[in-house]
């Protein structure tokens, strides 16, 4: 923990000059980037994968003839067919899943009082009025919505709000043109994915729940890496 807050402090040097009082606020937004970076080729390769599904549905259709009266062999050939073409159903996950400990250890850098037995001074960092380590509510607390540190937030809330409503009408554009069903009779698809693909339209709108309820610093990543991705899957979907 000790080294990873020597990390932010050391961005937040860098940064500085340019933000002054919201320098650590800018260096987290910077190492989100730099994660999400990090995970690019990941990213591709997802995008690789769900095209490579994409190829596959005609195939997937005629199994679905094939087995149409027996549900478990249909779910069993479909998997089987993934295997043989290498495809993994669920390889999309991937880079969501590596950037949990990115946000948990900055969830704990700005919730724990003291990093190595000191004091954390990074508590006392805000991104403009917002303390990094307050919630929103400590913001209404402290002036109400339209307050100094309300207003952040507010700020924040309606950045969430244009890309979770960019990334639902995407997913609802995807699933469109690949529709999944959750009987295995109509759908042969691999276990689960009905049920991710009937949620994820919806999945993006969570993270106005993350930026109301978690310390600020957890919320700009999670704000980042939102962004990030819709800019990032828009990309890589041209």
């Amino acid at each position: 923990m000790s080294v990873f807050a020597h990390l932010v402090e050391q961005l937040a040097e860098l940064l500085q000059p340019l933000f002054h009082t919201s320098a650590t606020a800018a260096a987290i937004v910077l190492f989100t980037a730099l994660v999400r970076l990090l995970l690019h080729p990941l990213s591709r390769a997802a995008a690789r994968g769900r095209r490579a599904r994409a190829e596959l549905r005609p195939r997937i259709a005629e199994l679905r003839e094939k087995h149409a009266e027996d549900p478990q062999r249909l779910q069993k050939a479909v998997m089987e067919l993934h295997a043989r073409e290498n495809v993994a159903p669920l390889s999309g996950l991937l880079p969501g899943l590596l950037q949990l400990p990115a946000f948990f250890l900055l969830y704990h850098l700005f919730s724990d009082a003291s990093i190595g037995g000191t004091a954390n001074e990074l508590l006392t960092h805000s991104l403009l009025a917002a303390p990094l380590g307050g919630r929103w509510a400590d913001a209404l607390a402290g002036g109400g919505v339209f307050g100094p540190a309300g207003l952040v937030y507010v700020a924040l809330f309606v950045l969430v709000a244009a890309v979770a409503a960019f990334n639902h009408r995407r997913a609802r554009s995807a699933a469109a043109e690949n529709p999944v069903t959750a009987a295995a009779g109509d759908g042969g698809q691999v276990p689960g994915l009905a049920a991710v693909g009937k949620v994820a339209p919806f999945l993006s709108f969570f993270t106005l729940v993350t930026v109301a309820v978690m310390p600020l610093a957890a919320a700009l990543y999670v704000v980042t890496s939102a962004t990030w991705s819709a800019w990032e899957q828009c990309a890589l979907h041209r």
